[in-house]
């Protein structure tokens, strides 16, 4: 009798794409919030009458025909996605130089004094720096 596995949940599914993909994923809100933000710095300043952004303004501004404005939207909206885009893609490029920096010890005694450190890493990483550290630990002869 074979046994069949379920299939993950999609929750899980979802996780572990954005784990795997998060460095393309923190520049990516980075990109957005920059475009959010130069929308909305085009629309209140004379950088609106160049012709990518003249272009976009009668889309996003119908405030004249008496609809929306949502380059006010644009203007609360983009900054506070740069910040947060730029906090996502720091952490992850800091997270990755140090985790790499950490993995080139051949030493031992070394690798376990920063095991604490790699392991918090980790969290901020993807899940194949997860298996270059479960084979890190393996050459090492590690059992923990």
């Amino acid at each position: 009798m074979k046994v069949v596995e379920a299939p993950p949940p999609l929750g899980r599914k979802i996780r572990r794409f954005l784990r795997t993909y998060r460095a393309v994923f923190s520049v990516l809100i980075l990109g957005v919030g920059v475009s959010l933000t130069l929308l909305a710095l085009s629309a209140f300043t004379p950088l609106g009458a160049v012709p990518p952004f003249s272009w976009i303004l009668p889309y996003t501004d119908r405030s004249a025909s008496g609809g929306p404005n949502y380059n006010l939207v644009f203007a609360v909206v983009g900054p506070i996605t740069v910040i947060v885009g730029a906090y996502l893609t720091g952490a992850y490029f800091v997270a990755r130089r140090k985790f790499d920096h950490l993995m080139t010890t051949r030493s031992k005694a070394e690798f376990l004094r920063n095991l604490p450190e790699v392991e918090r890493l980790l969290w901020d990483l993807t899940p194949a720096d997860e298996i270059r550290y479960e084979r890190k630990k393996a050459e090492l002869h590690i059992r923990r």
